[in-house]
């Protein structure tokens, strides 16, 4: 029975797990988060989207991500699931 206990609490757990993973706010993310969460999103990218958020304000869609130098449709739509704007 202590078993069975176990192993449901880890089922639970590792689904909230799924759930939660990925979802990142490019309006609040910082560079680290932004290059461990998103495909294809490495270090210089990451900084990159920061950097432009600091410029240019707040993304309004998803999309314009794609005004950051480095950043194409592809990649946009491989982390679409995994993004938020809030």
């Amino acid at each position: 029975m202590n078993t069975l206990k176990t192993f449901v609490l880890f089922i639970l757990l590792t689904l909230s797990n799924l759930v939660y993973a990925g979802q990142v706010n490019i309006n609040t993310a910082d560079a680290e988060i932004l290059a461990n969460e998103l495909s294809g999103v490495g270090q210089s990218k990451a900084e990159a989207i920061v950097s432009y958020r600091h410029q240019h304000g707040p993304y309004q869609q998803i999309e314009d991500l794609a005004n950051v130098k480095g950043i194409g449709m592809a990649i946009i739509e491989k982390n679409k699931e995994k993004i938020t704007l809030e």
